[in-house]
């Protein structure tokens, strides 16, 4: 800020951070040979032209001329703060002053997090704290790239801010991994950031699988062979088949986490489930399995491998969508029977009114002069009207 207010002499304000150098100068614009001299904030002189009798050595002598003094000062601290006075020795003296800001930038910055392993769903509290700064700090949270909101408070000790966000956040399983930055936004420094990667537990995701056959129909006396795989973190240690609302046949054979039956038949229809279990819960996948005659040769329907606590796919029947189309067509079928009688009904009437007058005539050629009549009077009636 220009502190000239219209005199001879011309300085400005420094803003500086803690530790670096600030730079003083007092500046004549009409010079005319007077004494210019620098005095600290207890009035103290730090140069009386190109003479320092302050002891201080942090104060050294960057140029002297009749026009300009200018000084700098080394190691700046928060003790060096305040008025500096710029003197010009003319009749009558001038002075003027520049202020001296110190800017001091957060000690450490620091996050704590409630739980070091979260469980998804759970809503957990992280702190940032960003120590001793002045001004005040300005914190920014952040969840990869997306940039969430905190709650802060501001702490006064002496001439120094320490500044705490809090931040509530509740994980699921694609925060695994994923690392929350504390951000800080102070003058004093740029880019000064900490961060903390979020570890969240979820049940297990659970997909059962047709290895054989790959395409096609699931058909009486050939093999199926599913596949169940499972994630989880922990990761599941417990996985298990089992047939849905039946005792599992016999002949069904399970090795770890694959179902084979080698000679499928009617009797194995029904829905098979594959569960797996870790620390947090238990989750599972169906397969609905059909199995067609031999001779059968149409697609058949999408087998359903339903995930149970996740959400499902849902097998797409094409007799329900055949039936649907049935539907449709049938009603547009009736709308043009109805449209059809409609319009008849309406064509009838049309010429049954253009015959009035002929329906009483003794004989066909007095019934033509009726309804020629009836016509001329309803050409006389509209030019009554007109």
């Amino acid at each position: 800020k220009d502190q000239c207010h219209g005199q001879n002499l011309v300085t400005e304000d420094v803003t500086v951070v803690e530790g670096d150098v600030a730079t003083i100068s007092c500046r004549v614009k009409n010079s005319d040979d007077s004494v210019i001299q620098l005095l600290n904030p207890n009035r103290q002189t730090i140069y009386f032209r190109d003479f320092r009798p302050l002891k201080d050595s942090r104060f050294q002598l960057v140029n002297f001329s009749n026009s300009e003094l200018r000084v700098s000062l080394t190691n700046v601290s928060i003790s060096d703060e305040g008025r500096y006075f710029c003197q010009l020795y003319t009749d009558p003296p001038q002075e003027i002053y520049t202020t001296i800001t110190v800017l001091v930038p957060p000690r450490n910055l620091v996050i704590d997090i409630e739980k070091e392993t979260a469980v998804e769903g759970e809503e957990i509290e992280l702190n940032c704290t960003a120590m001793a700064s002045r001004p005040a700090t300005t914190i920014r949270w952040f969840k990869g790239n997306k940039e969430l909101t905190g709650k802060s408070e501001v702490e006064r000790w002496s001439d120094m801010y320490t500044v705490t966000s809090q931040l509530l956040l509740k994980v699921g399983r694609e925060d695994d991994g994923v690392p929350v930055i504390c951000l800080v936004d102070h003058p004093a420094v740029k880019d000064l950031q900490t961060q903390r990667y979020l570890e969240v537990m979820y049940k297990p995701q659970v997909r059962v699988s047709q290895n054989y056959p790959l395409q096609g129909l699931t058909r009486e006396g050939e093999p199926l062979e599913l596949t169940c795989t499972a994630f989880g973190k922990p990761q599941p240690t417990d996985m298990r088949w089992l047939r849905v609302d039946d005792e599992m046949p016999q002949h069904v054979v399970v090795s770890g986490s694959n179902l084979l039956i080698s000679n499928l038949n009617k009797t194995d229809n029904g829905t098979y489930r594959c569960e797996a279990s870790n620390a947090v819960g238990k989750s599972h996948a169906d397969y609905m399995l059909f199995v067609y005659d031999t001779t059968a040769t149409t697609e058949p329907a999408v087998h359903d491998s339903r995930a149970g606590e996740d959400g499902a796919i849902r097998s797409v029947d094409h007799a329900v969508v055949g039936g649907v189309v049935a539907v449709v067509v049938f009603a547009m079928l009736c709308l043009l029977i109805i449209l059809g009688r409609y319009f008849a009904r309406h064509k009838g009437t049309y010429f049954t009114h253009e015959a009035k007058g002929a329906d009483d005539a003794a004989d066909a050629d007095t019934a033509i002069i009726n309804a020629e009549g009836g016509q001329n009077n309803s050409e006389e009636k509209k030019e009554y009207f007109i």
